[in-house]
């Protein structure tokens, strides 16, 4: 059994949600259902522009004093902008907060104290917790060298308003809830979803060497497949194209790659050739 490791995640930061309106407001603007969030609990979410494109993700956690938001250190004056603009007559208040957020993987959620949330995108990648006043065991580099290893995408492989959210495997990951009623891009995400296989998706590749520059090419024979990700020394994640990849022999500048196919992906159907 691996033993569980501690990093502060510095590229992340918090918003407090409080007052009577919290759960409503930010069910009907995010991506994952927030009315249910039950104390003690973490749910993965995205805020979607209009026309169903990825803003910005969120973790949303249900703690005694309201919800917090997990979201990009980088991104959080804007996401608290725009959902100000969102905010009209609702009963909410938003504000930053200087909890530090942390990661703990792997993790045995039901073994360690009070303040950790299980994540829900996959237990391998273990727990968050915010404001806990925790020694670092690991770094955050160490923590995104295993989301990488599991094939999970992160904020730089989606950028903003540059993708969708099924695109970045929201759906596969519990952060999109088909269910719920409407949400900011729910047209868009729905009529995706109800189209059946999706064309599109991030997945790790593997190579020998460094990874390939960002936006590189990905190609099957002669035919373009996807693009390069972020990504490290052996390993990175790419938008592929599905019908494409599935038993080619893929090449980045020349050099083969390989797709690495995750353990969550594979009932996930692909597209006919």
């Amino acid at each position: 059994m691996s033993t569980p490791r501690i990093a502060h995640l510095d590229s992340r930061a918090v918003i407090a949600v409080t007052g009577p309106d919290a759960k409503t407001f930010l069910n009907g603007l995010l991506s994952q259902e927030i009315e249910t969030l039950a104390p003690g609990e973490l749910r993965f979410s995205g805020l979607l522009t209009p026309q169903g494109r990825l803003l910005y993700d969120l973790f949303v956690a249900a703690v005694e004093a309201g919800l917090l938001l997990d979201v990009a250190a980088e991104h959080r004056d804007a996401i608290l902008a725009r959902l100000t603009m969102y905010k009209l007559r609702a009963k909410v208040e938003l504000v930053a907060s200087d909890s530090a957020v942390l990661a703990n993987f792997p993790a045995h959620v039901d073994e360690m104290e009070a303040g950790w949330f299980a994540d829900p995108r996959l237990s391998a990648l273990g727990a968050r917790a915010y404001g806990l006043d925790v020694a670092a065991t690991a770094t955050e580099d160490d923590y995104d060298a295993r989301r990488l290893t599991l094939g999970v995408p992160g904020p730089a492989d989606w950028g903003t308003d540059r993708t969708y959210p099924i695109e970045a495997d929201f759906d596969l990951l519990n952060g999109i809830d088909f269910k719920k009623g409407c949400f900011v891009g729910q047209e868009t995400t729905s009529r995706m979803k109800r189209r059946g296989t999706i064309k599109n998706r991030m997945l790790p590749i593997a190579f020998d060497g460094p990874a390939p520059a960002f936006g590189a090419e990905v190609l099957a024979g002669d035919l373009r497949a996807g693009e390069v990700l972020s990504g490290r020394d052996g390993r990175a994640m790419a938008l592929l194209r599905l019908d494409r990849v599935a038993g080619a022999a893929l090449t980045v500048d020349g050099r083969a790659v390989t797709v690495d196919w995750p353990d969550w992906f594979a009932a996930t159907p692909l597209p006919a050739s």
